[in-house]
């Protein structure tokens, strides 16, 4: 009944391709924003912010990164955890170096950087694609991991080899560390999405995103169009790796406060960002919210399920959770490649018509 064009005239080309040119679609961003900035904060506890809001909103912008250069410019890329890692490791050496720097230019620079070694490790995509260059950014992924375990001043020297993020405020407010409150850490990452998810979404539906998806779609037929490869590839690398990067950041300062890079951002982060953009959709900066929220739910619901209601052992909800998102994978692979974003996408849609059926 309320989801409906009728009445909703545009009068401009700028109406006409806003990112909502629904009304009712506008309002429902709009309370999901007054809920989440202005409710959310208030009720908030430790549990809450530390089993999903916190993991949601940093995975969702890894997704976010991930989906610009996998769903957007088709860049394969198993690198996300390594990239992670440099984002964790740029903030921890920031923090330490420049103590009195706000912790917002801290990850803002851990991401900069990170966009910086992206782009190194993307030279590859200029001669090389697919399979190959799949593989390329998996040895980007080892590569790095072996780095920051080796060279003992990325880790300034500490005799365990892990990196603990110390104490920092933002205007007088504990942002990192034990003593950080829930909605603090929660407003902290939830500005950043924000920010994160506006920028990528204007990114992706103005030229540039139209020469990443350019060369997603036929390479050789966009460069005869005139698009340049080597800009739109690296360009891609960078975005996304600075995206990658803050959420790495966030991760290691703001979440789980000491890391240690081969348990933390190994090669199933990777798979994990990674399943995140495939079930969520491809090309889809809704998607990539969608992915990170049902990766970040399911394990939770199916411990509350399995092991507080059913009393199954702990073990075997783990293996129940790996077999569901495999099977989930397979099926959207097959049957909607596009993912929980084409779903939602289909459901708007039938509302759109309904009670009709064409």
């Amino acid at each position: 009944m309320f989801y409906r064009e009728a009445g909703d005239f545009k009068t401009s080309y700028i109406d006409d391709s806003q990112t909502f040119p629904i009304k009712f679609d506008r309002y429902r961003y709009y309370v999901v924003l007054a809920v989440a900035f202005g409710i959310i904060p208030f009720i908030i506890n430790d549990y809450w912010a530390n089993a999903l809001l916190l993991p949601f909103l940093i995975y969702a912008i890894a997704a976010i990164g991930l989906n610009i250069l996998v769903g957007y410019c088709g860049q394969v890329s198993l690198g996300t955890g390594g990239f992670m890692a440099v984002g964790a490791y740029a903030c921890y050496k920031l923090m330490t170096a420049f103590p009195d720097v706000s912790m917002f230019i801290h990850v803002i620079l851990a991401g900069g950087i990170t966009a910086i070694v992206g782009v190194l490790f993307g030279l590859p995509s200029l001669r090389i694609k697919g399979f190959y260059l799949a593989v390329a950014t998996l040895a980007a992924q080892f590569f790095l991991v072996w780095l920051f375990n080796r060279v003992p001043w990325f880790y300034n020297y500490s005799a365990s080899g892990q990196i603990n993020a110390p104490e920092r405020d933002v205007f007088g407010i504990i942002i990192t560390g034990p003593n950080a409150p829930a909605w603090a850490t929660y407003l902290f990452c939830l500005i950043f999405l924000t920010i994160s998810a506006i920028i990528a979404r204007n990114l992706t539906r103005g030229t540039t995103g139209r020469t990443w998806m350019a060369i997603r779609d036929m390479d050789i037929a966009a460069e005869i169009i005139g698009v340049n490869p080597l800009k739109a590839k690296l360009t891609a690398f960078a975005v996304s790796s600075f995206f990658v990067g803050i959420s790495g950041a966030l991760f290691f300062s703001v979440y789980l406060g000491a890391v240690e890079v081969g348990e933390v951002f190994g090669i199933q982060k990777s798979f994990l960002v990674l399943f995140m953009v495939i079930i969520g959709g491809l090309g889809s900066i809704f998607g990539s919210f969608a992915g990170a929220a049902f990766l970040v739910l399911l394990p939770v619901v199916l411990k509350l399920l399995g092991v507080d209601l059913l009393g199954w052992p702990t073990d075997i909800v783990a293996h129940l959770n790996l077999v569901i998102v495999g099977a989930l994978i397979i099926m959207f692979l097959i049957l909607e490649p596009h993912g929980l974003a084409q779903l939602w996408r289909v459901a708007k849609e039938k509302l759109r018509l309904w009670p009709f059926p064409h």
